[in-house]
C-alpha cells in the first residue's frame, strides 16, 4: 500500500494566545481543510498540524499550504517508528543527494520517551557519520535534519524540504473589513495584509461606465480570483458612481472634486460594511503618494463616516508595493490600463490640503443621504471563486 503524502504545519504567532490558543488552533486547522478540500486530512495536534493527501496531490497541496495565514513553516515528512536506527535510515535516504555538512535537530512532543532530545541528536547523527563519514557542525551546517517526535512515530524531515508559509493569524480570526479596491496595484496589496492579519476581506468597486470603460472592473474580479487564493472565496459589490461624479461636477468646488468623490465611496462602503457586519473599512492609500493621500486630506474624507478607516500601506513607498504585489501574484493584472472612476471628471489642479469643514461646505449643494441611497440600491453583488 502507497503510504499518503504527509506535511507536518508548524505556526508561530498562535503559539502566544495563551488560554485563546485553542481557538486559534481549530480555526487554523478549518482553514486549511477549506484550502485542501476533502481529500486531504489535516489532524490537530500538540503545536502542530498534521496534513495527509493521496501522493499525487503532493505538489498541489504544497502550494496551497504556503498560501494559507497562519502557516510559519511547514515541510513534506517521512515517517518512522522511535527507533534511532530506522529515523537514522530516513535520514539518509533524505539527505544522500545533499552533500557536506550536516547536523540533526530533535524534538519530543511526547515527554514520557525514555531519551531527551539531546541525546536523540547524539545517537542519530552518530548513525549518520558511521554510514557516511560525513562530518556534523552545529553552526552552519549545510544540511539541518529534523526529527520530531510525537507519540509512537518520528516524522522526519531535512532544511531542503522546509518551506516558509505567509505567517500571521488564520482569516476569520479578525472579524471582518471591508476593501475599497480600484484594479490598481495598491488596494489588493492592502487587503492581502489585513488578511494576513486574521481579517476577512469583503471588497468594494466603484465604476463610472458609460463615462469610463468597465477595464477596471474586468481587472478587479481578475485580482480578486488571485487573492481568493489566500483567503478563500470573495464577495464583491460592484457599484456605478457616475450620477453621484455628475452632481458633485455641477454643484461643488473643482479643486475638492476627487476629495468628494472618494467621501461618497466611504459613505457607500459603509453600507456594505452595516450589511456584511464588518469592523472597519479599508483602503490602500499610502501618506503622501498623491493629492487625496496628504494628512489633511486623509483626514478631511475619513470625516465623513463613523466607521474606522484601516489604512494598513500608510508608511510604505511604491517600491515596497509593487515588490509585495509581485509577491502575491496581482501586480501583472494591476499594470495593465485602465480608466478608474477617479479619471472621471478629474480635477486640473486638485486641493492638497483640505478641513472636513471645507468639505461639509463644498457638499452644501448636494442631497447626500439620497445620493448615497441611489448609488447603493443599484449595487450589485458577485461571488468571486479562486483562480485554477
Amino acid at each position: 500500500m502507497v503510504e499518503p503524502a504527509r506535511f507536518l504545519v508548524h505556526y508561530h504567532e498562535i503559539g502566544l494566545k495563551g488560554k485563546n490558543r485553542r481557538h486559534f488552533e481549530q480555526l487554523l486547522a478549518q482553514r486549511l481543510r477549506d484550502a485542501l478540500g476533502p481529500e486531504a486530512t489535516v489532524r490537530l495536534l500538540h503545536g502542530r498540524l498534521l496534513v495527509e493527501a493521496e501522493p499525487g496531490r503532493a505538489d498541489e497541496v504544497g502550494a496551497r499550504l504556503a498560501r494559507v495565514f497562519g502557516v510559519a513553516y511547514f515541510a513534506r515528512v517521512r515517517t518512522a517508528p522511535v527507533d534511532f536506527d530506522r529515523v537514522a535510515e530516513v535520514a539518509l535516504e533524505l539527505i544522500e543527494a545533499q552533500p557536506g555538512s550536516f547536523r540533526v535537530r530533535a524534538k519530543r512532543a511526547n515527554k514520557r520517551l525514555p531519551f531527551t532530545s539531546p541525546e536523540a541528536e547524539r545517537a542519530i547523527g552518530a548513525r549518520i557519520v558511521a554510514a557516511t563519514g560525513r562530518p556534523v557542525r552545529l553552526k552552519g551546517a549545510d544540511v539541518e535534519v529534523f526529527v520530531e517526535f510525537y507519540e509512537d512515530e518520528a516524522w522526519v524531515y531535512t532544511s531542503a524540504q522546509r518551506v516558509p508559509g505567509p505567517g500571521g493569524l488564520p482569516v476569520g480570526a479578525s472579524g471582518k473589513v471591508v476593501v475599497l479596491i480600484s484594479g490598481g496595484i495598491d488596494s489588493p496589496v492592502a487587503a492581502w495584509r489585513m488578511a494576513k492579519r486574521g481579517a476577512r476581506p469583503v471588497y468594494v468597486h466603484f465604476h463610472s461606465y458609460p463615462h469610463t470603460s468597465l477595464d477596471s472592473l474586468r481587472k478587479t474580479v481578475a485580482e480578486l480570483e488571485v487573492l481568493a487564493r489566500w483567503h478563500g472565496p470573495a464577495r464583491l459589490y460592484v457599484v456605478p458612481l457616475a450620477d453621484v461624479q455628475e452632481e458633485i461636477f455641477a454643484h461643488s468646488p473643482e479643486r475638492y472634486r476627487t476629495l468628494l468623490y472618494r467621501r461618497f465611496m466611504y459613505r457607500i462602503a459603509e453600507r456594505a460594511a452595516e450589511r456584511e457586519g464588518a469592523g472597519a473599512l479599508v483602503t490602500g492609500d499610502a501618506l503622501g503618494q498623491v493629492a487625496s493621500q496628504t494628512l489633511e486630506n486623509l483626514h478631511a474624507v475619513e470625516r465623513a463616516v463613523a466607521m474606522t478607516v484601516l489604512r494598513p500601506l500608510i508608511g510604505m513607498d511604491k517600491t515596497e508595493v509593487i515588490a509585495e504585489a509581485q509577491r502575491i501574484g496581482t501586480y501583472e493584472i494591476s499594470i495593465q490600463p485602465q480608466q478608474d472612476c477617479c479619471s472621471f471628471l478629474e480635477p486640473k489642479r486638485p486641493a492638497t490640503k483640505s478641513t472636513p469643514e471645507q468639505l461639509d461646505r463644498a457638499e452644501a449643494r448636494l442631497d447626500v443621504p439620497a445620493l448615497v441611497e441611489a448609488a447603493w440600491s443599484r449595487a450589485e453583488l458577485r461571488r468571486i471563486e479562486p483562480a485554477d
